[in-house]
């Protein structure tokens, strides 16, 4: 069952919050992809215009970031 964003996010507790995301199945988000020798590097570029987007539109402040081959980490 879901939960409202109002019982899941304390301000109180902590005003930072770390998010991951992770590619499955040997998916390759950014980088060489050493199964099919394509290389991704441009899809980083993608991703950090997305996430300066998104931010702007739900008034979220990026604090840091790091996106790796097959996943990326926010402090939100």
């Amino acid at each position: 069952m879901t939960r409202g964003r109002r019982n899941l996010i304390d301000l109180s507790a902590t005003s930072y919050y770390h998010v991951i995301a992770r590619c499955v199945r040997h998916g390759f988000l950014c980088g060489d992809d050493k199964y099919s020798g394509q290389n991704f590097d441009h899809r980083r570029t993608w991703l950090k215009d997305r996430i300066t987007h998104l931010s702007e539109i739900f008034s979220i402040k990026i604090c840091a970031y790091a996106i790796m081959s097959n996943h990326y980490h926010l402090v939100l």
